[in-house]
């Protein structure tokens, strides 16, 4: 026996015993468990190829080793997919629901082709005295299945690397550096397989090295960091933009043609190792040109032999601008601050500590290094916030607190604690806006220790400009809301006054001449209308502004709009003066929220009436248009300017009428926005209002 036949064993029991310790560590989360659960399959698989090895060579018995190790690979994709979505992720249990149908697919499909079809897995084929062993159409779908699986693993990983920064990705490195060494050479494994549809000793040898190094990279990993909890939040948008997509197609493509080739002049013995070092070289150049250090080292390199500045101030600018713009909350805008400030300068450690109102106490906004946010207590840090902010406030430019002795430098060695000895020195700058210290920036652990340069702080100083105006946009954005919210509140409370007032006044008048005319039957009937009459206006009142109150929320499901409308309209009461035509064509299903868009179609026949003074009609239709959905409500009343239109029409608390508030309009439209829709008007003063709503027919 060679080292070849004892390959399987070993890399079977390193890998058993890292399985084995992620199940019976406490704290099992759902990436410990399918990490475990996937290990043992490949720790089954290496198994099965030693015993295959050691069971003899006829065909039967490698049928038979071979049918059982396709049975444990179909099980596979399921178990690391979980893994992919669930790793590091802080919105495990979002992806899990987004993803539960394709995971429930990789679960049971290749499971299920392989059970049905167990015996036209494999078959023998004989050529004169030589025999061989060839996939049957089941092992060819596995085969596949377990490569399109491979890659989006491989997608889902690399989303989770490039999502994370600083301290965060120095933890999670090892762990997927393994996983990526397992399915990249699961694809080598399963396109050599399809492209010959033979089992090659080669191939499954290689399977079991790289569960072998993949094992020690796990061992490496849990010695760096032992939690599988660590909040990573990748973009929705997991098959865009992916590095992983585009070297798999380049393989499969270099592969596939150089086969072509290979059977076209007689075949190549060497071919398998040769396409496995065609792989081998686009993971090694993967891994170069996703290695901070190698980028760190690229940009000192060109920046020294080439007279080109270490940056490139526009580019810095459009990429700060851009990944700012759109951060209107400051907890938000703070986050992406630390990201865009940490890849910038290769700083593991970065935290944006910003001041309170008072001055006198700060807060960690943001970091890349802190497990969370932690809050300074204003009480106990008073006196060294107040160090820290008077001593910026009169040195405001990037300074290392590495080595001094002052309080605020103290101070700062305390709250940015450093994680690796040889991390280089620690910087703080201050956030200045019109003055006034807003905050301060930290930043320590650079990769592989570099000093921070001339150019760097020139280019922290730009980056802290950058930040003060932003968080002065977040502080004015604010106030800007808060006096909206109280122009609003103004407005509603008018017109509440103006018609409690009114109602006060009546109710006052008839107390006045309650004593003098009680004993009239008369006025007693009339004063107990007028009562009632005035109480239900105040109820009306208020049931309008409680409005306001709720949150706008809406459940779609597939129903007919036809038969919502009748529904609406059913109890509505337009005076004997006012007739109303409906025309409903006939409509597919399609989701919307019947309850929400009830009030839609209320609003806008009752508007309808009330614009009209005298006799009149109001035609209401359905109909499509292309892919929408079109609700048509037309009145012969006395119509609105372009002007109205264009400023009050959908504001709240803008009406003409005497007795409305304003809302209704306002409501509809975001009833109809909020389903994906638009709602149009044309009118002219005297000719009517034609109100046209438009819903998607499909989501």
């Amino acid at each position: 026996m060679n080292f070849n036949s004892y390959l399987p064993f070993i890399s079977a029991a390193l890998g058993g015993v890292l399985a084995l310790a992620g199940l019976v560590r406490p704290n099992r989360t759902v990436a410990r468990r399918a990490f475990a659960a996937g290990l043992l399959v490949l720790v089954a698989e290496s198994v099965l190829n030693g015993l295959e090895a050691l069971g003899g060579v006829t065909p039967e018995a490698l049928i038979k080793w071979q049918q059982w190790r396709l049975i444990t690979l179909s099980l596979l994709p399921g178990f690391w997919i979980l893994f992919s979505l669930s790793y590091s992720r802080g919105d495990t249990q979002k992806m899990l629901a987004r993803w539960r149908w394709p995971l429930a697919a990789a679960a049971v499909l290749p499971l299920g082709l392989v059970g049905v079809f167990r015996e036209d897995l494999l078959y023998k084929v004989t050529v004169g005295p030589e025999w061989y062993l060839r996939l049957g159409w089941p092992g060819i779908g596995l085969h596949g299945f377990l490569l399109l699986s491979s890659v989006f693993v491989l997608m889902n990983l690399e989303h989770t690397y490039r999502a994370s920064v600083g301290t965060m990705r120095w933890r999670i490195k090892f762990m997927l550096m393994g996983v990526g060494i397992l399915f990249v050479v699961r694809i080598y494994s399963s396109s050599q397989i399809l492209l010959f549809r033979g089992m090659d000793p080669l191939v499954e040898s290689v399977n079991s090295g790289a569960l072998l190094l993949a094992s020690l990279l796990f061992l490496r990993s849990l010695f760096r960091d032992s939690t599988f909890n660590l909040d990573v939040h990748p973009s929705q948008a997991v098959l865009q933009n992916s590095l992983t997509a585009l070297l798999a197609g380049i393989y499969l493509l270099i592969i596939g043609v150089f086969a072509k080739v290979v059977l076209y002049f007689g075949g190549d013995a060497t071919f398998a190792v040769k396409a496995f070092l065609a792989l081998v070289a686009l993971v090694l150049l993967t891994l170069l040109l996703q290695s901070d250090r190698v980028r760190l080292y690229l940009r000192h390199f060109v920046s020294r032999h080439f007279e080109r500045p270490l940056y490139d101030y526009r580019l810095m600018w459009k990429k700060f601008t851009e990944g700012t713009a759109a951060c209107v909350e400051q907890t938000e805008l703070c986050h992406a601050l630390v990201r865009l400030i940490a890849e910038m300068f290769q700083a593991l450690s970065v935290t944006i500590w910003l001041a309170d109102d008072q001055q006198k106490a700060l807060l960690a906004a943001a970091s890349t290094s802190l497990p969370k946010t932690k809050g300074v207590d204003p009480d106990a840090l008073k006196t060294d916030a107040a160090t820290l902010l008077q001593h910026f406030q009169t040195h405001p430019e990037p300074v290392d607190f590495e080595t001094s002795p002052e309080p605020w430098a103290v101070t700062l060695r305390d709250w940015h604690q450093t994680e690796f000895a040889h991390g280089g020195h620690r910087v703080c700058i201050p956030i200045v806006g019109r003055g006034e210290i807003l905050g301060l920036i930290t930043l320590g652990d650079r990769v592989a220790g570099v000093a921070f340069t001339l150019q760097d702080f020139e280019m922290l100083k730009c980056a802290c400009d950058h930040a003060a105006a932003c968080l002065l946009n977040v502080h004015l954005s604010r106030k800007l809301l808060q006096a909206k919210e109280l122009e609003a509140f103004q407005t509603m409370a008018a017109f509440f006054v103006h018609d409690m007032k009114n109602a006060a006044s009546t109710l006052n008048l008839m107390l006045q001449n309650l004593p003098d005319h009680f004993d009239d039957p008369a006025f007693r009937a009339d004063t107990l209308r007028g009562i009632a009459k005035t109480v239900a206006h105040i109820n009306h009142l208020i049931g309008r502004l409680s409005m306001l109150r709720h949150e706008l929320k809406t459940q779609p499901v597939p129903r007919d709009l036809n038969a919502a409308v009748t529904k609406a309209v059913a109890g509505l009461e337009l005076g004997a003066d006012v007739s109303l035509h409906q025309d409903l064509l006939p409509l597919p299903e399609f989701p919307f929220d019947p309850e929400q868009f009830s009030k839609v179609v209320i609003n806008l026949v009752i508007n309808a009436r009330e614009a009209m003074t005298g006799p009149g009609s109001v035609y209401l239709t359905t109909g499509r248009s292309d892919h929408w959905a079109v609700l048509t409500v037309r009145d012969t009343g006395c119509g609105m300017s372009a002007d109205y239109i264009n400023r009050s029409l959908f504001r709240p608390f803008q009406t003409t009428k005497k007795s409305g508030l304003g809302i209704g309009m306002f409501q509809s439209k975001m009833i109809v926005e909020a389903h994906g829709g638009r709602i149009t008007v044309a009118s002219e003063p005297g000719q009517g209002t034609t109100f046209q709503v438009f819903l998607p027919l499909s989501p």
